[in-house]
C-alpha cells in the first residue's frame, strides 16, 4: 500500500501598490531570502483567516485578501511537498509596514525588475510565478480579472 500524501497547506500573498510589491526579508539556514507574506495554515483556520493572520504577523498591517490568485504545487524535495493558496491585495497608497514576526528582517516594496533581480535569493519560485500570474490578471487599464475569493467555500467549516 502506498503512504498518503500530505503536502503542507500554506498560504501568501501579493500586496501591490503602484507598481511596486510588498516582500518580507528573513534568514533562512543562514542566507537572505524573500517572499510574500506567507505562511502555513493552522488547525482550525480558514484559507482565508491564514492568509490575513499571517500579513499581520509579517508586516504588522491589518489587511483582508480581496482575491485568488492561483492555486499552486510546489515540490521542494523529495519528501517536502506544498500546496500554496496564493491571494492578492491592490493598494491605494503603499503602507509602512513593520514585522511582528521575528523570523522576518525587514520589509521591502519593490518593482518587478527588482524581485527578478533577487534570482535565487527568492525564496521560491513561487514567489515570482504568483506576481507574474497577478500582473497577466491585470490589464493595462488595472482592471483585475483574478479569481472572486467566493471559490473557497467555508460554509460547513
Amino acid at each position: 500500500m502506498t503512504e498518503r500524501y500530505k503536502p503542507n497547506t500554506t498560504v501568501a500573498c501579493v500586496i501591490h501598490c503602484q507598481g511596486k510589491f510588498l516582500l518580507v526579508e528573513e534568514c533562512i539556514n543562514g542566507e537572505v531570502k524573500f517572499n510574500q507574506p506567507a505562511g502555513h495554515l493552522e488547525a482550525n483556520e480558514s484559507i482565508i483567516a491564514a492568509c490575513a493572520r499571517e500579513i499581520v504577523e509579517e508586516t504588522g498591517l491589518e489587511l483582508t485578501p480581496q482575491a485568488l490568485v492561483g492555486i499552486y504545487q510546489f515540490r521542494a524535495a523529495t519528501d517536502l511537498a506544498f500546496v500554496r493558496y496564493t491571494f492578492c491585495i491592490e493598494l491605494a497608497e503603499q503602507q509602512h509596514a513593520t514585522p511582528g514576526d521575528n523570523a522576518i528582517t525587514a520589509t521591502h516594496w519593490l518593482n518587478l525588475a527588482d524581485i527578478i533581480a533577487l534570482g535565487n535569493q527568492l525564496r521560491s519560485p513561487l514567489v515570482l510565478k504568483s506576481i507574474e500570474d497577478f500582473l497577466q490578471q491585470t490589464d493595462k487599464n488595472h482592471s483585475a480579472q483574478h479569481t472572486p475569493l467566493s471559490l473557497l467555500n467555508v460554509d460547513y467549516f
